[in-house]
């Protein structure tokens, strides 16, 4: 029974963050609440009349702007290694300004990853914001860039984007890396 509430005031809190704007506040796959990044993204941006995704390959950190520009989530993520010993090369994120130009559903994998297989890896709601790199969802995101370009974030963290949140068009912007 204590699932079953627990599920409901999840289900409740997606739909109020959705709706008014406010914090929602998504779990990783330990039970540990994902708040990364409130303290190092500002409360208030300008309004764009989009909605933006900001990620912050330095902090490891993500956050959401609706369309008046005022902060709806924070989280951990994890963008693109300094290096990549199977491609032999830098893999990090390419920082810039976006939006998304497409997105998949929970079995959205990639086309290349691993190298080994020509693809296959799950990237569960993808959110690609170039031909090569999106956001997605990944049952590994540690506090250091490991993957080989995309942004890391939690399951539940992509499908409430994906779902709830980032649409075609939405605006998704990658600080540089130190």
């Amino acid at each position: 029974m204590r699932i079953g509430k627990i599920f409901l005031v999840s289900i409740i809190s997606l739909i109020l963050a959705g709706c008014s704007g406010g914090m929602f506040s998504p779990h990783d796959p330990d039970g540990d609440k994902d708040n990364k990044g409130t303290s190092h993204f500002p409360t208030n941006r300008p309004a764009t009349g989009r909605r933006v995704f900001i990620f912050d390959p330095n902090y490891h950190a993500w956050a959401v702007y609706n369309k008046e520009g005022r902060r709806v989530n924070t989280g951990k993520g994890s963008g693109g290694a300094k290096y990549c010993p199977d491609v032999g090369r830098p893999c990090r994120t390419v920082s810039g300004t976006f939006r998304i130009l497409r997105k998949g559903g929970s079995d959205c994998i990639s086309s290349k990853f691993p190298i080994e297989t020509n693809g296959g890896a799950p990237m569960p709601y993808c959110m690609h914001f170039t031909s090569a790199y999106a956001i997605h969802g990944s049952g590994n995101v540690p506090n250091y860039n490991a993957s080989h370009g995309c942004i890391r974030v939690s399951p539940l963290v992509a499908k409430w984007l994906n779902n709830h949140f980032l649409s075609i068009g939405s605006t998704v912007i990658v600080r540089p890396y130190s």
